[in-house]
Parts: C-alpha cells; sequence; structure tokens
C-alpha cells in the first residue's frame, strides 16, 4: 500500500546487501543482492514463501480520490444525449450540415474541449486534425476524417504520453448507410463522454506527464481516425507508454437482461501485435506470453482502480478484442505500445447497429434510453483512476534485462535509470510461473542492478519505478540478455 514500507525503496533494511552503503543513493551500477528468507506461504493460496513482501493495491491518495468525485453524471448523460440527437454521426455523412451528420457533432466536440481547455492555464490545446483518406475498405469516396484532439501536455516528462479514446463516428445495421438514423448512444457515445468528462476534469490539474483525450473518427469504416492519430504521434517522437479506448462502455445489461453494472472489461494482448518474429520466438522459448506491456498495462490498471473510490471491478480479458470485433487501440498496438480496450461486461446486440424503429411496440437502436449513465460514470472513475496514476508516477522502466549468460542459482536484473525528478527507486517483483498477478516485492533502492537470491528458472521478474510520493509505474518485464 502506498504507505507501508514497500513504498519507500530507499529505506534502510536489516538485511544484508552487498553494497549496503550505496545501495539507497547509486544510480548507475551499483548491485545489490537480496538474500532468500524463510517466509511462510499464506494459506489458501495466497503469497509464495521467497524474498519481499506480498504486493498490494496501490491506494488513491487525496488527489486522486478528490478527481474522481468530481466526476459529474450529468455531464456524461448530457453529452451522450447531444451527440445521439445529431441524427448520425456516420463517417460518410454530412460534414457542413449544422444540426446533423458527422461534421455537426466534430464542431460540438471540438467548442466543448476548447472551453475545457480555458481553464488550463495554457497547459492544454486543442486541435482539428483532419487528413484526406483516399478510397479504400469502407470508404468509396475521398473523404475528409477528423480527430479532435485535446493535449494536455505534462509538467516534468512531456515526451511520455498517454491516451485515452472514444470514437465519435456511428453507423446503422449496414455500415455503409450514411443517411439512415444512427444515434450510437451506445456505440460510440458513452466512450466520448469519458473522455470528455475526463478531459474537462483533468484540465485544471496539472500532470507530470502528457495526456491525449481524442474523440477520434472513421473507427466503424475501419479505425482510420485513431491510425492516423497514432502515427502522427509516432512521427512526433512521442513515448506513449499507455493507451485506452473506452468503446461500448454505455451499459451493463445484455440482451437477456442480465446485470453487471460494478464490472467493466479491459481487453489485453499477449505477444505483442507489432512484436518481429525473432522477438515472439524468444519470448516463447522463455516464457512471458502472459508478460506483453499491454498485460502489464491491465494489471496496473486493476492495481489502482479496484477501490472504494471507483465502485468497479476490471476484469481483464486476455484477448486482443472480442471475436470479430476490433477498436482503435488496435492502431496502437500496431505502432508497438501498449494498449487496451474497455468495454461492458455484456452487451445488447439486440440494440447495436440497429436501424432506430419501432416493431409490435418495442423500440429498437443505439439510443439514450438504454444507456445506464451511473454505469458510464464509474466507468470514467476507472479510466481516471489509471490516466491519473500513470501520469503522475515515473514512467516504466526501460532496458529491462534478466541476465542469462551464467549458469547460476541467482538472479541478475538490469534497467536503465529514468530522467523523472521524483525518481525515488525501484522495486523488483516476481511470482510463481503458474500465477497470473505478480505476488511479492522487494525495494532495491536508487539502484539500476539487482542480485536475488532466487532462481530465475522458476519465477517470472519484473521492474517497477516508484516515485517519492509513493506511486509506482506499471512493471517492465526483462528480456534475456547478457
Amino acid at each position: 500500500m502506498g504507505n507501508d514500507d514497500s513504498a519507500r525503496p530507499t529505506r534502510p533494511s536489516r538485511r544484508t546487501f552487498l553494497t549496503a552503503a550505496t545501495a539507497a543513493t547509486a544510480a548507475t551500477a551499483a548491485t545489490v543482492a537480496v538474500p532468500a528468507f524463510a517466509e511462510p506461504a499464506t494459506a489458501g493460496g495466497g503469497a509464495p514463501s521467497g524474498p519481499g513482501r506480498p504486493v498490494h493495491p496501490q491506494p488513491p491518495d487525496r488527489e486522486l480520490r478528490e478527481l474522481l468525485r468530481s466526476v459529474d453524471q450529468r455531464r456524461i448523460e448530457a453529452i451522450v444525449r447531444r451527440l445521439a440527437a445529431f441524427g448520425t454521426r456516420h463517417t460518410l455523412s454530412s460534414q457542413d450540415d449544422p444540426e446533423r451528420g458527422i461534421g455537426a457533432a466534430r464542431d460540438w466536440i471540438y467548442d466543448r474541449m476548447r472551453e475545457y481547455a480555458a481553464a488550463s492555464g495554457g497547459r492544454m490545446t486543442v486541435e482539428l486534425q483532419s487528413y484526406v483518406q483516399q478510397p479504400a475498405s469502407r470508404i468509396p469516396v475521398p473523404t475528409v476524417i477528423t480527430n479532435v484532439v485535446a493535449t494536455l501536455r505534462g509538467e516534468t516528462s512531456p515526451n511520455r504520453t498517454y491516451v485515452v479514446t472514444g470514437h465519435y463516428d456511428s453507423r446503422a445495421t449496414n455500415v455503409m448507410d450514411a443517411t439512415s438514423d444512427a444515434p450510437g448512444a451506445d456505440d460510440d457515445a458513452s466512450g466520448v463522454a469519458v473522455v470528455m468528462e475526463l478531459a474537462r476534469l483533468m484540465a485544471t490539474r496539472p500532470t507530470a506527464a502528457t495526456i491525449v483525450f481524442a474523440a477520434v473518427a472513421a473507427e466503424e469504416q475501419g479505425l482510420y481516425g485513431s491510425a492516423h492519430l497514432a502515427r502522427q504521434l509516432k512521427a512526433a517522437g512521442a513515448d506513449v507508454q499507455g493507451m485506452f479506448s473506452d468503446d461500448i462502455v454505455g451499459s451493463s445489461t445484455a440482451d437477456d437482461g442480465t446485470r453487471d453494472p460494478r464490472t467493466v472489461r479491459l481487453f489485453a494482448e499477449g505477444v505483442p501485435t507489432a512484436e518481429t518474429p525473432g522477438e515472439a520466438n524468444t519470448r516463447r522459448s522463455v516464457g512471458g506470453e502472459n508478460d506483453s506491456p499491454s498485460r502489464q498495462l491491465a494489471r496496473f490498471v486493476k492495481d489502482v482502480a479496484e477501490n472504494g473510490a471507483t465502485g468497479m471491478e476490471v476484469r481483464v480479458i486476455y484477448r486482443r478484442d472480442r471475436y470479430l470485433r476490433g477498436s482503435d487501440h488496435i492502431s496502437f498496438l500496431e505502432q508497438g505500445w501498449p494498449a487496451g480496450r474497455f468495454t461492458e461486461p455484456n452487451e445488447d446486440f439486440a440494440h447495436q447497429h440497429q436501424d432506430v424503429r419501432v416493431v409490435d411496440g418495442q423500440q429498437y437502436g443505439d439510443l439514450p434510453e438504454f444507456c445506464d449513465f451511473g454505469y458510464i460514470t464509474r466507468v470514467a472513475r476507472v479510466n481516471g483512476a489509471a490516466l491519473w496514476s500513470l501520469a503522475q508516477a515515473p514512467g516504466t522502466p526501460k532496458g529491462a534485462v534478466i541476465v542469462t549468460t551464467d549458469l547460476t542459482n541467482n538472479t541478475t536484473l538490469r534497467w536503465q535509470r529514468g530522467d523523472e525528478p521524483d525518481l525515488a527507486g525501484y522495486e523488483v517483483l516476481w511470482r510463481e510461473t503458474t500465477a497470473a498477478e505478480w505476488q511479492k516485492v522487494i525495494p532495491v533502492g536508487d539502484v539500476t542492478q539487482v542480485t536475488v537470491d532466487l532462481s530465475k528458472d522458476n519465477v517470472f521478474f519484473g521492474v517497477r519505478a516508484v516515485g517519492r510520493d509513493g506511486l509506482r509505474s506499471p512493471v517492465a518485464f526483462p528480456r534475456p540478455g547478457s
């Protein structure tokens, strides 16, 4: 927890360290040996015996609790209803009608984001990010595609970037039908409402790292808007360390009436989409299929968001996305960045992508009436907890290596030191190879190399950074090296 000993990596330990005199202050190549010690396993399958303390969730600090309390359900509902009122937001619909179509929705979102940015003291900027998509799949003619992008620039680590998106385009049953009503309340005005409400709240709060809040277009036609956004960030040299797509987060009720109002799914891929064949083969040969950057990001979200301040359980799904479906996080996975997709636990397929109509007195269509605005509000809090905790903590360690050149019964880990001004040190984590979550944590101080008296052949290791305020980064999974 944030106030226990494990949150203070520089605190002197009574255990013997090979370089005890310098362990707390060394910033480059110091080595710390952490001897194993007897510790009984927790009954019922808890943390195993071995070095370190059991891993505990990171509780929300005062600032985060205040942020999450400020998420306004009435504003979220108003955004969903206004976006649905544009009739259709199909990518191929009118771009210059002031009342109906994707152009009207684009302009309304842009105006609201600029209002939020006006309260940021210059930290937040807003742009219409446009390009012409030439004819392609589901794009029959050259079409202007525009993302609405609000960027909250970080104060101390501005290049380290986190992204959250919702797609503001919608569709009818026929994906090429640009004229029928397609209000798209759940898919995906709900996700856009999450993005906009968090942009409003975070605009007035300084962050260490940069957060990009984007309402992207042309998701239904083939992820065109998010792909353009990801390419622009790549070209700008942004260090994107995490991305979330909020897509269909408007209701917890399935088409059979099943409700689960306190759970949100987070899809996270295993072997990375953009990993080269050689890297993939190495990962499979030594283990780590369950330790992609996206899955470390998902574990981080559970760690910081499953608390009383959000009132939600994050159900991590070890898949890139659902069958037959794909959202905007895939555009970021294709650039080699960790990303995941938030979506509701039970989908109502009877109302998704349905033309607005009445059959036997029953209304169909993706309408606001089928949304649960309290549920969207809680999903926004989950996103807020994740983004705030990521942007205020040090970044994920880079260059993590597990030394595999020697036959030994201990484990040496190395990583690069971050340049954050509030960096306090690092923690090594480990777990049994059959465990899905990290089980033990070892504070090692402000060092870049550590030797643990525990065999690398038997468990998985990771390393994370810790700030002076106790906020932790996602875990970096080490690659084999020398």
